[in-house]
């Protein structure tokens, strides 16, 4: 069996910062944690990994990506070009692309080819972070992404139970719904809200009998409140959150992934991104920063949600999007658990997101403390997934 001992480093366990400790390697499981003087023999018997003046944290983890899509200005012109091969290339790609920058578990949330890569990486056949694949979301006829490969159109309660099935029996290991409109679908306002009640409803009960967690895209105020009341797992975007749907959050254990980086994307680019993207994203981004701030004060719970994929927003920008968050107000600590301990919860991932002994030994090394400068986490200096160094 494969030992590899890092030693003398801070630890992010998944909660707090400890310094000086050892942590040992066995196979793909973490056999070890402890302070680095009282390391058992074991430690001084394997390959050694200097942590001195480094920091050890869980691999970070991004609840939102779209692995097909590569970050183009104009997202609608690239999906509309989409093929399933081209998905299945520009995946592999974006895969490496994230577990190099130190991100072992992902979901994505609609994609032409994402549970077809998520089979891929757990047969070894490319390397890549676990991936929990949505296969195509869910949108109303007309709605947000109707245009593009990443949606299916979908009306009526009982053809959502339908393509929740559907997209289950294509290897789907969570479901997402498009509860409002979006940015980057043209002709339909941001904040429109789509599916009805019963729809959304039906969605998110058949997707928990078959132990599935659902994700809403939701962007405006009616469409937030109706998906969180609907029973969904987490709310993505989540822009325009109220007090009222803050505490119905929290009353409900409602992730929230908030995916500053696509907001920055498009505000950023006004140059290149498409002129209805930029209006759009203008009137969201301010909303984004007031919910931020509703969610922080009432106590709702986040993960790290990149959106990556959406125009200049590239694979791999989980340590972009804590810098984002702590940017914008969220404490330093509080980011480091969205992107470890809460994406493994909200994935059902439970023996990730932490580094304890018996916890697949999915980590990533780093040259100064995220704590001090989250800027740190934009390049690891090493990558374990499931003990493998990559």
């Amino acid at each position: 069996m494969t030992r590899t001992y890092v030693a003398d480093v801070t630890v992010f366990d998944g909660a707090r910062m400890r310094r000086r400790q050892g942590v040992l390697i066995e196979g793909d499981r973490i056999a070890w944690v402890g302070a680095h003087a009282r390391a058992p023999k074991e430690a001084r018997a394997a390959r050694g990994v200097g942590g001195a003046g480094r920091t050890l944290t869980p691999g970070l983890i991004d609840c939102h990506v779209h692995l097909a899509m590569d970050g183009s200005a104009d997202f609608a012109g690239e999906a509309a070009a989409m093929t399933p091969m081209l998905a299945a290339i520009k995946g592999t790609m974006n895969l490496r692309r994230q577990l190099a920058a130190g991100v072992t578990s992902i979901r994505d949330l609609g994609g032409p080819a994402s549970c077809e890569l998520a089979k891929a990486v757990d047969a070894g056949v490319t390397p890549g972070p676990r991936v929990i694949a949505a296969g195509h979301a869910l949108t109303i006829t007309g709605g947000h992404g109707h245009n593009v490969a990443f949606a299916r159109e979908v009306d009526g309660a009982d053809g959502v139970r339908k393509a929740v099935r559907e997209e289950i029996r294509a290897g789907a290991k969570a479901i997402k719904v498009v509860a409002t409109g979006g940015v980057l679908t043209p002709g339909i306002g941001a904040t429109f809200t789509a599916f009805t009640p019963e729809e959304i409803g039906a969605a998110v009960d058949e997707a928990h009998k078959w132990g599935r967690r659902v994700a809403a895209h939701a962007i405006g105020a009616p469409g937030i409140l109706g998906a969180v009341k609907a029973g969904v797992d987490s709310v993505e975007h989540c822009n325009q959150l109220t007090a009222e749907t803050a505490r119905e959050m929290v009353a409900r254990g409602t992730f929230r992934g908030p995916t500053l980086c696509a907001v920055r994307g498009i505000v950023d680019h006004p140059e290149a991104v498409p002129a209805y993207a930029v209006e759009k994203g203008r009137e969201v981004h301010d909303d984004s920063r007031r919910g931020l701030r509703r969610a922080l004060r009432a106590g709702v719970r986040h993960v790290v949600s990149t959106d990556s994929g959406t125009p200049f927003n590239p694979h791999g920008s989980a340590g972009r999007e804590v810098g984002y968050l702590v940017e914008w107000g969220m404490p330093a600590l509080q980011a480091m658990i969205a992107v470890t301990a809460n994406g493994a919860e909200l994935l059902g991932l439970a023996d990730v997101g932490h580094v304890r002994p018996g916890f697949l030994a999915d980590l990533a090394l780093w040259d100064a403390n995220p704590l001090e400068d989250p800027a740190v986490l934009v390049k690891p200096r090493a990558v374990w997934k499931a003990g493998v160094k990559v």
